[in-house]
C-alpha cells in the first residue's frame, strides 16, 4: 500500500478493530474508511438470519388459526378484526368489514407440485413449507432464544460503550421540525449524505433503529411471552399489560408486520444507495465514502 493512498492516509485499522478508530485526516468522498465494528457486523448478520427464521416459522404458526382478535379471548365463533381465509374457490384477506380478494397469494394458493394450498400464507414464505404446527413451534421457540440472548448482550454492551448515545440518539438540532422535514424531503428525492457526512446516521435512520431496538423487539419478546400459558402463570401481569392473550397475539402479528416493513425499506435503500459498497461495509467493515456532488451552474465563488 502506497504511503499517499487514501487508505494509508486514513489510517485503516486491521479487520475487527473498532469503527471509531479516527483517521489521521478528515475523510473525503472516495476514501475507504472503517465504518462498522466487528461486533456490530456479527450481530447484524446473525440477527438477519434469526429474524427470517422466526418470521417464516411464525407465519406457519399463524396458519393454524389465521384470525386475530382483541380482548381476553379468541375463538372460531368470535369476530376477528383481521382474517386470512378462503371460500374453497377464492382466497381473501378481511380487515374489519372490508374484504380483499387475494387468490393465488394469500388464503388460497398452490404448492410447487401444483396441488392446492388452502393455508393463509403460501408455502414459499413458511417454515416448514408443508403444514406442520409442531415443527413450526420448535423452530420459532428455539430461534426466539437465539434472538433474545444476543439482543440483551448487545444492548448492555451498546449502553456500556455509549454506542446508543453517540451514534443513535438524535441531537437537539435534529429534532427541530424544519430539520426533520428536510430529512423527509431528502429521502423522498433519494438525496443521501455524501463525503464524511455519510459516516453518520441521518435523523430518520436514528428513529428507525431506535424504534426497532427499543420498541419492536421488546414488544415482540413481551407479547411472545404473554402467549405462553406457562409464562403467564408465573407472570400474570403480562395478561394485564396486553389485555389478554388474544390481544397479545394481535400485537405480536402487527409487530412482525412492522419488522417486515422495516426490512423491505432497508433493503430498498441499500439497493438505491449502492449494494456493493453497503454490503461490503457490513462484511469487512470498510466503506467507500460517496463522492460529493459537483456544484451545478456557475463555478464556486464566481460573481453573478
Amino acid at each position: 500500500m502506497s504511503g499517499n493512498s487514501s487508505e494509508a492516509r486514513l489510517g485503516l485499522a486491521p479487520a475487527g478493530d473498532v469503527a471509531e478508530a479516527m483517521p489521521a485526516a478528515t475523510p473525503q468522498g472516495g476514501d475507504l474508511v472503517r465504518r462498522h465494528r466487528l461486533s456490530t457486523r456479527l450481530w447484524h448478520w446473525f440477527n438477519a438470519f434469526t429474524i427470517f427464521i422466526m418470521i417464516m416459522s411464525g407465519l406457519m404458526i399463524f396458519n393454524a388459526h389465521p384470525m386475530l382478535y382483541w380482548g381476553q379471548y379468541g375463538a372460531d365463533y368470535d369476530h376477528p378484526w383481521f382474517e386470512i381465509n378462503n371460500t374453497k374457490t377464492t382466497g381473501y384477506v378481511k380487515l374489519g368489514n372490508v374484504k380483499f380478494n387475494t387468490t393465488g397469494v394469500l388464503g388460497l394458493s398452490t404448492y410447487p407440485d401444483g396441488s392446492v394450498n388452502d393455508n393463509a400464507f403460501p408455502s414459499w414464505v413458511t417454515l416448514p413449507a408443508e403444514y406442520d404446527l409442531a415443527k413450526a413451534r420448535r423452530w420459532h421457540l428455539t430461534f426466539a432464544w437465539l434472538l433474545v440472548l444476543p439482543y440483551v448482550l448487545y444492548m448492555l454492551w451498546s449502553l456500556a460503550n455509549r454506542h446508543i448515545w453517540r451514534d443513535l440518539a438524535p441531537e437537539r438540532s435534529e429534532l427541530r421540525p424544519r430539520h426533520l422535514w428536510q430529512d423527509v424531503v431528502d429521502h423522498a428525492r433519494l438525496r443521501f449524505p455524501r463525503g464524511a457526512a455519510a459516516l453518520h446516521h441521518n435523523t430518520l435512520q436514528k428513529f428507525a433503529y431506535l424504534g426497532v431496538l427499543f420498541g419492536l423487539i421488546p414488544l415482540m419478546i413481551l407479547t411472545g411471552l404473554t402467549m405462553s400459558p406457562g409464562m403467564t402463570a408465573s407472570w400474570p401481569w403480562l395478561l394485564w399489560l396486553f389485555h389478554g392473550r388474544a390481544s397479545a397475539r394481535s400485537l405480536h402479528f402487527i409487530g412482525m408486520s412492522l419488522i417486515v416493513g422495516f426490512i423491505i425499506i432497508h433493503l430498498a435503500l441499500v439497493i438505491v444507495v449502492g449494494p456493493f459498497n453497503e454490503i461490503r461495509s457490513m462484511i469487512t467493515g470498510n466503506f467507500r465514502l460517496p463522492r460529493e456532488r459537483k456544484p451545478s451552474g456557475k463555478a464556486e465563488g464566481a460573481k453573478p
